[in-house]
């Protein structure tokens, strides 16, 4: 049994881990927001309160007491899935972010996914075919990387698109007019439409989304396009590569074989991309018009809704420290030689 642990440790130690990076985390988020100027209470009731009604609130919102009780109850809740109850709409922040959450992470989802492929497929073309005219043209792409504002994106699109074109749906939501909207399953607005079969509503939100998702798309790939383009170019003149090619692999093999050495420093960086998708989904999500967490954000900043806005960073951090660890999973898994405890020829 000791033996089994100790060869599964590699992944096991990421999982035990997970909750207490989450709870280190959301101790950073409380200090945080409760360093942001203002007071939630007068906020709340506009500074007509008199004291007993005051204390009430501020009690009432868990604010009252030091700073160091308020944190130890809000860990304490944290432990118990309880983010507290939001002051605009006076719901749990747990139920507000279980409806506009599954949206915005789809969009995202969408947008890495799309990413990878593309990543993939350009690269690709940029190593093995380097005097192709297209090469070029990806290669300068991956060179500003990174420099490619989303929302900027975003605005041409809907201009061009849209307004110009007329090419693209309005943005104004994910479904146009006329169709209905379709029953909750997961919370994952176009798996939804597949799963409960309204392929109307399918049609609809595919055409709604391939303006996001390409803005997002067009925004972050050319970061995985550069780094993929560095792993293969150093792959492509490894000796297994020239192994397999001098032993008559095939094609298939040897392309495998590239893309196993080339994709790690890639998949750690999707992970990366993903909390960027994330955070661009919800500009995104405000210049197209979708319901998501973007408005909702913005609705507790602008009101100093401190449990939203403290809610958000718990549940952003544990959606990226799940990614993360996927994202380590599969690195070890591709690359046995990055596992813990694993010794490499002159470590």
């Amino acid at each position: 049994m000791r033996e089994i642990l100790r060869r599964q440790r590699w992944w096991l130690g990421r999982i035990i881990a997970l909750p207490f990076q989450l709870l280190v985390f959301a101790a950073v988020s409380f200090l945080l927001v409760q360093s942001i100027p203002g007071d939630p209470v007068a906020v709340l009731t506009g500074g007509q309160a008199d004291r007993a009604n005051y204390a009430a609130i501020q009690k009432q919102l868990g604010l009252d007491g030091s700073l160091l009780h308020q944190l130890l109850r809000y860990l304490g809740h944290t432990v118990q899935l309880d983010l507290g109850n939001s002051i605009m709409t006076g719901r749990p922040v747990a139920h507000e972010f279980s409806d506009r959450l599954p949206a915005t992470i789809e969009l995202a989802l969408m947008s890495l996914f799309f990413s990878i492929l593309l990543a993939v497929g350009l690269s690709y073309l940029a190593v093995v075919r380097p005097r192709n005219p297209l090469s070029y043209v990806v290669r300068g792409y991956a060179r500003v990387a990174g420099g490619l504002p989303d929302f900027a994106i975003g605005v041409a699109a809907v201009f061009v698109f849209y307004a110009t074109l007329h090419w693209a749906p309005a943005p104004l939501g994910r479904l146009g007019s006329g169709v209905d909207d379709v029953p909750k399953v997961t919370g994952l607005p176009f798996l939804d439409t597949l799963l409960t079969g309204h392929l109307d509503a399918t049609w609809s939100m595919a055409g709604h989304l391939v303006l996001p998702v390409g803005t997002l798309v067009i925004s972050q790939a050319g970061v995985l396009v550069k780094m993929l383009i560095a792993g293969l170019e150093e792959a492509v003149d490894a000796p297994p590569t020239r192994f397999r090619i001098a032993s008559g692999a095939s094609r298939a093999m040897v392309r495998a074989s590239l893309f196993r050495r080339a994709l790690p420093p890639a998949v750690t960086t999707s992970g990366t991309l993903f909390g960027y998708a994330l955070g661009g989904a919800v500009i995104v999500e405000s210049i197209f018009g979708f319901t998501g967490i973007g408005g909702y954000l913005g609705d507790a900043v602008s009101s100093g809704d401190i449990p939203a806005m403290q809610g958000f960073l718990v549940i952003v951090a544990a959606v990226s420290l799940v990614v993360f660890l996927i994202v380590d999973l599969v690195n070890m898994s591709l690359d046995p030689r990055r596992r813990p405890g694993v010794r490499t020829e002159g470590s």
